[in-house]
């Protein structure tokens, strides 16, 4: 009898002796005393807290135990224990071949590096995305599109000013809930975005009613989507995916994916290895009413820096800033490391603050001020190059005393405008000689002379009626990619 087996028996057996687990809730962070009891009472308090989405598995046999029975056992027996092999048997979506999927397979299949990073970041979040994905009645190829969106790296930042493992652009964020302010971007947060995009997945399918089209719309916008369908219906056209007049990189959305499910499907006929998830949490969610400097919790969980940032990437400064009920993420096995560790933490929880830049304010004073040097200043700042501080501008300065640090609510930084440069003049006139003279004349030959932005500048020289010679500047414009 396997050792699984056997706890779920045991499980069954022994139900009245078994100790009734926490209630699924949220746990709080809870106010600190300096009467060590007081303290140990909050923390066993805050000990009822995983969500029950992330609770370990520990919880399993006893939750069969209470009332599933021999029904419970089975299915349990018969859950894979690959989170791979849940995510092949969930696919759904109708298979593509084509020359590009083969392109993207050799893509993939050429970088096993790339490929494995990608798997070793998608293990702390695929478990939870399957989850959703399922509990939705999704096909599970959705859980693998952050692979062909951002490699599943949080961090991840475009040329569009998409963040985060599912790519939102500022708008499409804001429309689906995800806050974004000077301290924190949920576009970034792997739980908020995550629920954000199946929900406008849902939409688009809904719109659209393929998932072809759905993810097309995703990549290219619903709008742009719905003008392609109107054209080809106003022309006579069939208005499915492959009829569509799209750009290259919607074009080859879907055949991406279909290749990127194609390796997970079967790594060995492309020669990769995909290393195992197993099919169950990799971390549990707590939620905190005070702030607390990323370090700081990071410490208290045991963890390294790294590992806190990749569970918890939303967080643009180094403070979690608890807007009333903010989540912190942390492997299921840290939790009760991270609440005892709290518990006994004596001293502050948080040691920066916020300060707005005033008129009149050097930033060298500002830096003294707060005991750092102005080149430290900067750099908590991320304020390099050309940049300057600015009155009106918010610095992240460190906590000085013992009053209660400055934390206000900020906005988003304003996105920089995209400049367009105009080109500047093809010739100015004293050039136009110079050019003339190196060129010499060519009884009209055609000669490229200068080479400015999105113009390709010819100098022409045609003898004239009277034996002179005409100047004539031919300007061919290229055409710039607007993306």
């Amino acid at each position: 009898m396997g050792f699984k087996t056997a706890v779920l028996l045991a499980a069954i057996m022994f139900t009245a002796a078994c100790a009734q687990l926490p209630t699924a809730g949220d746990a709080t962070i809870a106010a600190r005393d300096n009467a060590s009891t007081e303290r140990e009472a909050a923390a066993a308090e805050s000990l009822a807290a995983p969500q029950p989405a992330e609770t370990a598995l520990a919880a399993r046999p006893q939750e069969i135990a209470a009332g599933e029975g021999a029904a419970g056992v089975a299915r349990e027996l018969a859950r894979p224990v690959s989170l791979w092999e849940r995510v092949r048997a969930g696919f759904s979506l109708p298979e593509l071949s084509n020359p590009l999927v083969r392109e993207w397979e050799e893509w993939y299949s050429s970088r096993p590096d790339y490929v494995a990073r990608m798997v070793e970041r998608s293990s702390r979040y695929l478990y939870y995305i399957v989850e959703e994905v399922q509990r939705r009645g999704m096909p599970t190829e959705i859980a693998l599109l952050p692979m062909i969106e951002s490699a599943y790296n949080p961090q991840a930042y475009s040329r569009s000013r998409a963040s985060g493992i599912w790519q939102f652009i500022p708008s499409t964020g804001k429309l689906y809930g995800l806050r974004q302010n000077w301290w924190h971007d949920g576009r970034r947060d792997i739980l908020a975005a995550t629920n954000a995009a199946l929900d406008y997945l849902e939409k688009l399918y809904g719109m659209f009613g393929s998932w072809d089209l759905a993810l097309a719309a995703y990549n290219w916008g619903e709008g742009a989507v719905s003008r392609a369908i109107a054209r080809n219906q106003a022309r006579g056209l069939a208005a499915d995916y492959e009829s569509l007049t799209m750009p290259a990189e919607t074009r080859a959305y879907v055949p991406k994916l279909q290749a990127v499910k194609n390796i997970v499907a079967d790594p060995a006929r492309f020669g990769l290895a995909l290393a195992d998830i197993p099919n169950e949490p990799y971390f549990a969610v707590i939620t905190t009413d005070r702030h607390i400097d990323v370090r700081l919790a990071a410490k208290l969980a045991e963890l390294p820096i790294d590992e806190f940032r990749s569970l918890n990437p939303g967080h643009n400064k180094p403070v979690i800033k608890a807007d009333g009920s903010e989540t912190i993420v942390l492997p299921k096995e840290k939790i009760g490391t991270f609440l005892n560790n709290l518990a006994k933490h004596d001293g502050p929880l948080v040691s920066w603050q916020a300060y707005t830049v005033k008129r009149g304010d050097r930033p060298e004073k500002i830096a003294a001020k707060y005991g750092i040097t102005l080149a430290k200043l900067k750099e908590i700042n991320g304020i390099n190059g050309r940049r300057k501080i600015t009155p009106g501008m918010p610095l992240l300065v460190p906590a000085v005393g013992t009053a209660e640090p400055h934390l206000p609510d900020l906005p988003a930084p304003s996105l920089a405008k995209m400049r367009v440069r105009k080109a500047k003049p093809a010739l100015a006139a004293r050039n136009k000689a110079r050019a003339v003279r190196k060129a010499g004349y060519r009884g009209g030959k055609k000669l490229v002379v200068q080479k400015t932005g999105a113009k390709r500048v010819k100098v022409i020289m045609k003898p004239t009626a009277r034996g002179g010679k005409k100047i004539v500047l031919a300007q061919n414009r290229r055409n710039a990619r607007d993306r």
